[in-house]
């Protein structure tokens, strides 16, 4: 590989002279050799974002030129549109502040808006990292705020799609199923009826609540701690750069949900709380999913020796050795990706805690496992839309076997006979393997019309 010589306060570094990156940038390349894990993209194109926006209110502020505030803004085009991704090569496991990225960002702009003007980034930078594209900002700072854009930015891309796709297909489905009645089930035993539209209706509502709980959260989460630099203070910042920034980032991102400066700076450096509840919600929705997830593959499981009241759809072979075996695999998936997202809410809530003094230095890890719960989450709520749950249909056989082969159809006798007399009857149909008319007559506690009268499963699914 061809190599150049980049110099920061250090002294010199060996960078591939076929990148944009500089000296800072390289070494943390050789400095963190942690893991596979690289800086989210999500993040790096949050960096590209403030970086322009920031480069725009130096403008309007007299604090960098026309030429400079145009070519900076140009690269950090480039790096939106995704021209420039193997320029981030850093991994997550570096300074706590995030100030290698920021830096690597720094550094990828200047070389690359310098080259927009012409010059041989090589051996001329009219452009400096740090005097022209980090003006008036601290890793502190720019970290925090970049990835608070990418959680904004996915959540309205990503998340909130994925869950209004697979809530509609719940209302549909509840909707279809409105009229089928089967047998409710609590402590996996047997218990009074209710609808299978009902049933859905939960899960139509789970989501619902996860995307008034989101919005709620971004209440906080859209406070920017642009503006605070190093500790808090707004050092070598203006006073009006942080909310200039914020509004210049809702005019370039065009967020549903509305950027403004944090109105403490010192919090906004030395805690993540907001964080700590996005996660909390994502954490929210992943038990959610497991508990929709759960629900359906033993509903459907079977399917001659199980409850098989669904069908699902059998999108693959299920065993190497069982021939003709399908298996609930979306089902599975999701749970699994329930699992990894407690595990990241766990990591979120420890990291957020760890905030000394005037910084947090857990930044990295809270973004990267926050966006990682965010593209799980969205992804498998996704497939299990298109590859599950369109395709879920009712075994009314099975459903109307259980539905009048249970005891607990008993209670629609309660306010006849009394709840004693009700679980004789269920008792005795059970010990005698008999039906709940048939001893419900021969301990003369009712006649068989009256039994008709008063058990109507139907009936038994609204209150009455």
């Amino acid at each position: 590989m061809d190599y150049r010589i980049e110099k920061d306060t250090m002294g010199e570094m060996q960078v591939p002279n076929d990148k944009y990156w500089g000296a800072q940038t390289q070494r943390s390349v050789e400095n963190f050799p942690i893991g596979d894990e690289k800086m989210p993209k999500e993040v790096v194109m949050g960096f590209a974002y403030l970086k322009k926006a920031c480069a725009m209110v130096n403008n309007k502020l007299d604090r960098l030129d026309e030429i400079k505030t145009s070519a900076i803004s140009q690269a950090c085009d480039e790096v939106i549109k995704g021209n420039l991704d193997d320029n981030f090569p850093l991994v997550v496991w570096q300074t706590g502040s995030g100030t290698q990225s920021n830096m690597n960002m720094n550094e990828v702009v200047a070389n690359k808006a310098s080259e927009l003007l012409g010059k041989d980034f090589r051996v001329n930078k009219p452009i400096h990292p740090n005097d022209d594209v980090n003006k008036g900002q601290s890793s502190n700072d720019t970290y925090p705020t970049a990835m608070r854009i990418a959680f904004v930015l996915e959540i309205q891309k990503q998340l909130i799609p994925s869950i209004t796709l697979l809530k509609k297909t719940f209302e549909n489905k509840s909707e279809a199923f409105k009229d089928i009645v089967k047998i409710g089930r609590t402590h996996l035993q047997d218990a009074t009826p209710l609808t299978l539209g009902q049933e859905f209706s939960a899960y139509v509502d789970m989501l619902h609540k996860a995307l008034l709980q989101l919005d709620d959260s971004m209440k906080y989460l859209v406070e920017l701690a642009i503006g605070g630099t190093a500790v808090g203070t707004g050092l070598n910042s203006h006073p009006a750069y942080s909310s200039m920034v914020s509004s210049t980032l809702n005019d370039l991102t065009k967020t549903n949900y509305k950027f403004i400066s944090h109105p403490n700076k010192f919090h906004a450096l030395t805690a993540h709380d907001a964080e700590v509840v996005l996660s909390g919600v994502l954490n929210a929705l992943a038990a959610n999913l497991m508990k929709i997830a759960n629900d359906i593959r033993w509903l459907s499981a079977g399917p001659r020796c199980s409850l098989a009241e669904l069908e699902i759809p059998a999108n693959e072979p299920g065993s190497s050795i069982m021939p003709g075996k399908v298996n609930p695999t979306q089902s599975e998936a999701m749970t699994m990706v329930a699992v990894q997202v407690m595990a990241n809410h766990t990591a979120v809530s420890f990291a957020a805690s760890q905030g000394n003094f005037e910084l947090n230095v857990f930044k990295p890890v809270i973004a990267y496992n926050i966006l990682q719960s965010i593209r799980l989450l969205s992804d498998t709520m996704r497939a299990f839309n298109d590859k599950c749950a369109i395709g879920i249909e009712p075994n009314l056989k099975n459903i109307n076997k259980y539905l009048h082969d249970s005891l607990m159809l008993v209670t629609a006798l309660n306010p006849h006979i009394g709840y004693e007399n009700a679980a004789l009857i269920a008792k005795t149909a059970h010990k005698n393997g008999t039906t709940l008319k048939e001893e419900a007559i021969s301990l003369g506690l009712l006649s068989s019309d009256e039994f008709d009268k008063y058990v109507k499963p139907e009936e038994m699914t609204s209150p009455k």
